[in-house]
């Protein structure tokens, strides 16, 4: 059994929908074989799509390009702007219902799915407050739970007076389409208000503000909900971040038992303040007062959550497959005392595809993961390598060392190609 998990007794009825014919399978209904459509081509498309062939479901993605990396292992794939509210009501009539990679497509275009009788999962109701940052943090305060103090911006002078309020430095983001360092600023003093603002495009798009939090670590976990309220949580997670980006996973956190509950609690309360379901992740910080403040929501599996794939009985990539069909939950306890995940980021541009794999390969503990994307840029998450067992501390300097060997699109990679 998972942690907090419901159990439910037997497989739901489904949902009574007949799965249209297409070019690769005959007509067939729900119980049998699932057609789940995944707004998004990425790599957690792709490790949603590998996940859900395991259950025996079919995967059709939407993406804006062809050459993505969930286009290889999905049944069918189109390229389509998500949205363009025609050409995804024409893709969803395929699907027995939808789900989503990311926070970026737009929640009226969603709700219009709704309206045309498809069911969208997470809601576009949640998505609406979930994927504007400034709206879910005020739903997050509404409902009691603590977050570092934030506010809407007009203008680059109420940056600046949040600032001398509240101390510098600050953190400014997009209330939209921000990720992976893109879309947050940190703001170390006034002087640098305007040009951050500028930055970030405030005259052309809406930005709020937050207070920066002093913590001693950041904190995540992931919280699986089904339509019918079973709900379950994997290990409580420290991540390492540079850049906004994150570097590091360790699970699980080292935390005394009264906190580890506490973060759950939490992040159990969260998603259920936005009417979560399937997998969210919730992120947050944990100051040197013990103090646990939730900095934001991911409506969707998680970079944090990886390291489920090996270290777990059941991943979070299945669990949100199982989540989204309401079926029963799998168990998402640790199988090893400790598992570490590494990001494999890109170190320039270039190819894709790594030629150094050798030592990474090698190790026989070793599970890497190469996302398949078009091309390297620098900073960009090309692949994962997690690495389970005993001493934390020794698995995660064998992972580190692996990790650094393979490298993305720099002048190193030139040492291994063929003369």
């Amino acid at each position: 059994m998972g942690q907090g998990l419901e159990p439910l007794d037997q497989l739901p009825v489904g949902f009574g929908l007949t799965i249209m014919s297409n070019s690769n399978q005959p007509e067939q209904s729900i119980q049998d074989r699932p057609i789940i459509g995944i707004i998004g081509g990425g790599q957690l498309a792709r490790m949603q799509a590998m996940a859900a062939a395991r259950l025996g479901c079919y995967i059709h993605t939407i993406e804006k390009t062809a050459d993505c990396p969930a286009a290889s292992v999905v049944s069918q794939h189109q390229v389509g702007d998500w949205n363009d509210t025609k050409t995804l009501e024409a893709w969803a009539q395929s699907c027995d219902l939808i789900t989503l990679e990311n926070e970026f497509v737009e929640a009226s275009v969603l709700e219009a799915l709704e309206e045309a009788g498809h069911q969208v999962i997470p809601s576009a109701s949640t998505m609406a407050t979930v994927q504007d940052k400034w709206k879910q943090k005020r739903c997050l305060e509404a409902n009691g739970l603590k977050v570092p103090s934030f506010s809407q911006l007009d203008s680059p002078e109420d940056l600046t007076a949040f600032g001398n309020q509240h101390g510098w430095p600050v953190v400014l983001k997009k209330r939209k389409e921000g990720y992976d360092g893109k879309g947050n600023a940190t703001v170390k003093e006034a002087g640098e208000a305007r040009q951050a603002w500028q930055e970030l495009g405030g005259d052309a798009c809406e930005l709020f503000v937050e207070a920066f939090c002093p913590f001693v670590k950041e904190l995540a976990i992931m919280v699986i909900r089904t339509p019918s309220g079973c709900q379950t949580t994997y290990p409580v997670v420290e991540t390492e971040q540079q850049d906004h980006i994150c570097h590091v996973v360790t699970a699980p956190a080292s935390l005394n038992p009264e906190l580890e509950e506490q973060v759950r609690a939490l992040g159990i309360k969260a998603v259920e303040a936005v009417q979560g379901t399937g997998c969210f992740g919730v992120e947050m910080f944990l100051t040197a007062q013990d103090e646990i403040l939730i900095n934001e929501l991911a409506p969707r599996v998680h970079n944090s959550g990886h390291y489920t794939i090996e270290a777990c009985a059941c991943s979070q990539f299945e669990n949100h497959i199982r989540a989204i069909l309401d079926w029963p939950l799998g168990g998402t306890e640790l199988l090893h005392p400790h598992a570490i995940m590494v990001n494999l980021l890109g170190k320039g541009d270039g190819p894709a595809m790594p030629q150094d794999l050798r030592q990474a390969l090698a190790d026989p503990e070793a599970h890497l993961h190469i996302y398949g994307k078009k091309d390297s840029r620098l900073g960009r998450k090309m692949g994962h390598l997690t690495l389970c067992g005993q001493d934390p501390a020794a698995i995660r300097k064998r992972a580190t060392r692996l990790a650094d060997s393979i490298h993305f699109g720099d002048s190193l990679m030139l040492k291994n190609q063929p003369q």
